[in-house]
């Protein structure tokens, strides 16, 4: 019978004795929207995600919210990396954006594998590696790239199959890290053009060549 982590491509590289270690632990469900940590939490575990997706949040002190990263399957998450490794509590907050499958490994489980398995040390310092790339792209965008580019490119990679982004004015303004009601400014201005439409929650790509432009303009 195929377990699980022969299911995960990721673990592909693993060796015999890790596979084992992790084939024992059972995969969760975890239902969309569910709250996984938040600042001041302590990190149960290391969480390898089989399907779904988690969105890491800042919150400033003036309660604005930033998408730091989103973790996909085969990702990880740095904070939970930083948190098992040397005991750093989140300074974020987790969210399920979708219904979730992931396994949990323990503490006492994570060292013994990262002290024997050079396998599962490089699948782990490789993942941090991109996490980290990620941060450093959302601090760039946000520090020197033009609202309406940013925008653009958010767009475009959340859309579905039929051009249409679910998400409100406010959480896109998380994501690309400014005001909702400068979203809401942009939005009607790229409706006014024939760009997008805006309808009730969502908003449907018109103009794909447009946005794709927008999202490549140099600064």
């Amino acid at each position: 019978m195929v377990g699980w982590v022969d299911q995960a491509g990721f673990l592909a590289s693993l060796d015999a004795d890790a596979r084992h270690a992790l084939e024992g632990l059972k995969p969760l469900h975890v239902p969309h929207r569910t709250t996984l940590f938040r600042p001041g939490d302590q990190a149960q575990g290391f969480v390898l995600l089989l399907s779904g997706r988690i969105g890491v949040y800042l919150t400033g002190r003036n309660g604005r919210e930033l998408l730091l990263y989103a973790v996909t399957p085969g990702e990880t998450c740095v904070q939970t990396t930083l948190g098992v490794l040397g005991g750093a509590p989140y300074s974020g907050e987790a969210i399920a954006e979708s219904d979730l499958v992931a396994v949990m490994v323990p503490p006492a489980t994570f060292e013994r594998l990262m002290a024997s398995s050079t396998a599962f040390r490089k699948y782990v310092f490789k993942a941090f590696a991109a996490r980290l790339a990620d941060l450093m792209f959302v601090l760039e965008q946000v520090a020197f790239v033009k609202v309406e580019q940013r925008l653009a490119h958010a767009l475009l990679e959340r859309a579905d199959g039929d051009g249409v982004v679910s998400l409100t004015h406010q959480e896109m303004s998380v994501i690309i890290g400014t005001a909702r009601e400068v979203v809401s400014r942009r939005l009607e201005a790229l409706a006014s053009k024939g760009v997008i439409s805006v309808e009730r929650g969502a908003i449907r790509i018109v103009e794909r060549e447009e946005l794709l432009r927008m999202g490549s303009d140099p600064q």
